[in-house]
């Protein structure tokens, strides 16, 4: 039977295991003192646009709690649906490791509205709650619906107002 439970869970692709061998050939720094890392960063610096910094990880979970800790301080906040990949499925990594608080939203669909979003607003400031800092969505969501363009700039827009 296959699931689509977690990336982890297939196989590599054969074209990976190929660049993989490949540069197990070659002796290079460790650490990302190597060619292959540099090009890496090289491709996102394109796709992205400027100097961004990049950090590998092995898997999501690593992934999302090292992007969340560069954003955060212990006492704010992340605000995603309470069905979010990252309140049902990281096992409490990112509370255990972050030492935040994951403000999570009853949705019908396992989307995030500005609505809801601008309704968690109402303590900011209050020194006795976590101050709300991040919204997460999970595209697509773990229900399997997804968010238009124009759905995540709603977003984006109303997390950045």
């Amino acid at each position: 039977m296959r699931t689509l439970a977690s990336d982890n869970y297939a196989g590599a692709h054969p074209e990976v295991l190929e660049a993989i061998a490949a540069s197990n050939a070659e002796h290079a720094p460790a650490y990302g003192g190597d060619s292959v890392t540099a090009r890496a960063v090289e491709l996102f610096r394109e796709h992205l646009g400027g100097h961004v910094d990049v950090f590998m990880t092995f898997n999501g979970t690593g992934s999302n709690v090292i992007g969340m800790q560069s954003l955060m301080r212990s006492w704010e906040a992340v605000i995603c649906a309470s069905s979010a990949h990252i309140n049902v499925d990281e096992a409490g990594a990112p509370e255990k490791l972050l030492g935040s608080k994951l403000i999570t939203l009853d949705t019908p669909d396992g989307k995030l509205t500005p609505a809801m979003i601008e309704a968690v607003q109402w303590r900011a400031g209050d020194i006795h709650q976590s101050q709300p800092k991040v919204v997460l969505i999970t595209q697509s969501t773990e229900s399997g619906t997804r968010y238009s363009p124009e759905e995540v700039r709603a977003i984006a827009d109303t997390a950045h107002a």
